[in-house]
C-alpha cells in the first residue's frame, strides 16, 4: 500500500497544473477596457463635432452644384452657381479688399504684437498690470468692440476727430471714406486681436535662455543686433505659425465690415465672407453662397496644409 501511494503521488506531481489567469491577457483586457472608455466619452464631443463641423461643410459643398432656395427641391446645375458668382462684379471688389485686408493686417497685426512683447518683456515692474491691459480687448465680445469703434469713427461727434480737433489736426471720413474705410477696420481687428498674439509672443521670449543674451552683450552686440541675431532666429518658428494663423482668420473677417461700414462706402469694404452673406440672406441664393464658400475653402485649406506640414516637421525635429 506504501508504494502504490507513492507512486500515485509521484503520478499526481508529473501531471501539468491547471491553468491560470494569464497575465498578459488580463492587461490587454484592461487597455481595451480604457480605450473604450475613453471613446465613450469622447463620443458627444465626436457627434456634436460631425453634426455641426463635417456635415455643414460636406453640405455646403453639395449645394455649391445645386439651384438651392428654401421651400423647393434642389436642382443639380453642375458649375452654374460658380460661372454666376465669377460673373458678379462684386466679386473681384471682394477678393481684392480681403487680400488687401490681409496684407494691411499682416503689416500691422505681425509687427505690433511683437514690438509689444518685446516692451513687455523688457519690464521690471508691474508685468501682471500691462498684460491685463493689453489682453483686455480680447475680453470685449466681438461686436461691442465693433460698435464702440463705430462711434470712435463717426465723422462728426467720434471721438478720432473730436482729438484731431482738439489737436488742431485735419479730420477723416475714417469709416466713411473710401479710401480710408479699409485701414479704418484693419486698425479695429489688429486692436481686438491683439492681446493673444502679444502674449504667445512673450512666452515665446521668455523660452530663451538668457546665456545666449549675455554671450551677445559680451560681444558687443547693441539692442537691435541681440534682437536681430538672437530673438528672432529662436522665436521663428512660432513667428511663421502665427503668420500662416494670422493669414487664415484675417481673410474670414466679417464682423468688422457688416458691423462698422456694412460693406460700403461704394463697396470698398465688401470681403469674401461679407459677400457670401450677402448672396445667402439678402439675395436669398444658397447655390452662390456656397459656392464661394467652396473656393474659399479651397484656398484656405491650402495655407492650412502649410501650417500642419510646419508642426509636423518641427515635431518630428
Amino acid at each position: 500500500m506504501t508504494k502504490t501511494a507513492e507512486r500515485r503521488s509521484t503520478e499526481a506531481a508529473a501531471l501539468p497544473a491547471p491553468p491560470g489567469p494569464h497575465p498578459g491577457g488580463d492587461r490587454r483586457r484592461r487597455i481595451l477596457l480604457d480605450q473604450a472608455r475613453a471613446y465613450a466619452f469622447l463620443l458627444g464631443g465626436l457627434i456634436c463635432f460631425a453634426l455641426f463641423s463635417w456635415y455643414p461643410a460636406i453640405r455646403a459643398v453639395v449645394i455649391a452644384f445645386q439651384k438651392y432656395t428654401p421651400g423647393s427641391p434642389p436642382e443639380w446645375v453642375g458649375t452654374a452657381n460658380f460661372t454666376h458668382v465669377l460673373d458678379d462684379p462684386e466679386f473681384g471688389a471682394a477678393w481684392r479688399n480681403t487680400l488687401t485686408f490681409t496684407l494691411l493686417a499682416l503689416l500691422l497685426g505681425f509687427a505690433v504684437p511683437f514690438v509689444l512683447a518685446l516692451v513687455l518683456n523688457e519690464l521690471r515692474h508691474a508685468k501682471a498690470f500691462f498684460r491685463v491691459v493689453v489682453y483686455l480687448p480680447v475680453m470685449i465680445p466681438p461686436v461691442v468692440s465693433a460698435l464702440l469703434w463705430k462711434w470712435f469713427y463717426d465723422p462728426g461727434a467720434g471721438l478720432a476727430n473730436e482729438t484731431l480737433r482738439f489737436l488742431h489736426l485735419p479730420t477723416s471720413n475714417w469709416s466713411n471714406g473710401t479710401d480710408t474705410a479699409l485701414i479704418s477696420l484693419v486698425i479695429v481687428a489688429t486692436w481686438a486681436n491683439l492681446g493673444g498674439t502679444v502674449l504667445i509672443y512673450l512666452a515665446a521670449l521668455q523660452s530663451i535662455p538668457g546665456e545666449l543674451y549675455e554671450a551677445a552683450e559680451l560681444d558687443g552686440a547693441n539692442l537691435l543686433q541681440r534682437i536681430r541675431h538672437v530673438t528672432v532666429p529662436q522665436t521663428r518658428f512660432v513667428i511663421l505659425m502665427l503668420m500662416l494663423l494670422q493669414i487664415i482668420a484675417t481673410m474670414q473677417v466679417f464682423t468688422e465690415p457688416f458691423v462698422i461700414t456694412g460693406g460700403g462706402p461704394e463697396s470698398a469694404t465688401v470681403t469674401v465672407l461679407y459677400l457670401i452673406y450677402k448672396y445667402a440672406f439678402l439675395y436669398n441664393d444658397f447655390g452662390g453662397a456656397c459656392a464661394l464658400s467652396v473656393m474659399l475653402l479651397v484656398l484656405l485649406g491650402a495655407f492650412a496644409a502649410v501650417y500642419l506640414r510646419l508642426t509636423r516637421t518641427e515635431g518630428e525635429a
